[in-house]
């Protein structure tokens, strides 16, 4: 005999959610234990933190702090403050946050709040539940927690935005220094990206900066769009039998790279003093190279890009 699941409103098995359902999960804590996998002993209820009551602390079996937050309703932004009111006041390693209905909002908070912190949070759906006349059960389901993968994903975006934010101060350093030498970059601003650029005056034909983290380029780029392949070969080309004179103005030996396979060319100078995995203190010195090597570029190619014609 196969009988059906029909659902039943939380507030008809548990009244009232702090005195029936919080009292009832401190007692039958190895439910929330089974369905998250994590050890949770010694629950206590209402524990104050300032003006606020947290539902249950508890801990794991290492002695951290779990906070337990309870809902029977939808999640809502105040519950979501209260859980990390919550963790920081303890100074929880767990927070866990039962709901009735998660919405998509704290599902996304919860997940991010996992990649971005040390703390382990977990969001918990609560339904209430009879199979045919038997009584009523809590049925709960994990739709967000902690994972090795998680953590990993917030790592690698932490290092990606500490490594935008180095970029963008690096290159805002060398602009303002560059003000000083030549106004090719004046209208220049600073991003987070690994590379910045401004126009030499012929459409495609850009002066550029290319950052890696321990290294630094100059490039003229040559690449004035789709189908312009021939066009920018032409460009390079034409520059290609100035090489000697313009070598020699530049003071330097430089690559020139056709770009087989692409459609852009190359004109550039690798130097290694460093990039923006240097210390900062060591910036200077990086601009002062670098930017005195744009100058010379500037002047040995810009009065023969202006005569191209194409």
């Amino acid at each position: 005999m196969i009988d059906r699941i029909t659902r039943v409103h939380l507030r008809d098995i548990w009244k009232h959610e702090a005195y029936d359902f919080t009292t009832w999960l401190q007692e039958n804590i190895d439910i929330l234990k089974e369905v998250i996998g994590l050890e949770i002993i010694n629950p206590e209820v209402e524990q104050s933190t300032g003006s606020f009551n947290v539902d249950i602390t508890a801990e794991d079996a290492s002695g951290n702090i779990i906070v337990i937050e309870n809902q029977l309703e939808k999640s809502d932004h105040d519950h979501l403050g209260k859980i990390i009111t919550y963790l920081t006041s303890f100074e929880a390693k767990v927070a866990i946050w039962i709901v009735a209905e998660p919405r998509q909002e704290h599902i996304n908070a919860i997940s991010w709040l996992n990649e971005s912190t040390e703390a382990d949070f977990y969001l918990i759906k609560l339904e209430g539940i009879k199979i045919g006349e038997s009584d009523p059960a809590p049925l709960m389901t994990k739709i967000v927690g902690p994972s090795e993968e998680a953590k990993s994903i917030g790592k690698t975006k932490q290092a990606k935005s500490e490594r935008h934010k180095l970029r963008f101060r690096f290159w805002d350093g060398l602009l303002e220094h560059s003000k000083s030498k030549h106004n090719l970059f004046n209208s220049i601003s600073p991003s987070h990206y690994n590379w910045i650029g401004t126009s030499s005056g012929l459409r495609g034909v850009n002066y550029t900066y290319w950052l890696k983290k321990d290294s630094i380029s100059l490039k003229l780029y040559i690449d004035r769009g789709k189908e312009a392949d021939d066009e920018n070969l032409a460009i390079y080309n034409e520059l290609l039998t100035k090489k000697d004179q313009i070598e020699q103005q530049f003071g330097e030996p430089l690559d020139w790279e056709e770009m087989e396979g692409s459609r852009s060319c190359v004109i550039k100078k690798d130097y290694e003093v460093g990039g923006w995995q240097t210390p900062e203190e060591e910036w200077d010195t990086i601009y002062e190279k670098v930017v005195d090597a744009m100058v010379r570029l500037e002047k040995a190619t810009k009065p023969k890009i202006q005569k191209i014609r194409i």
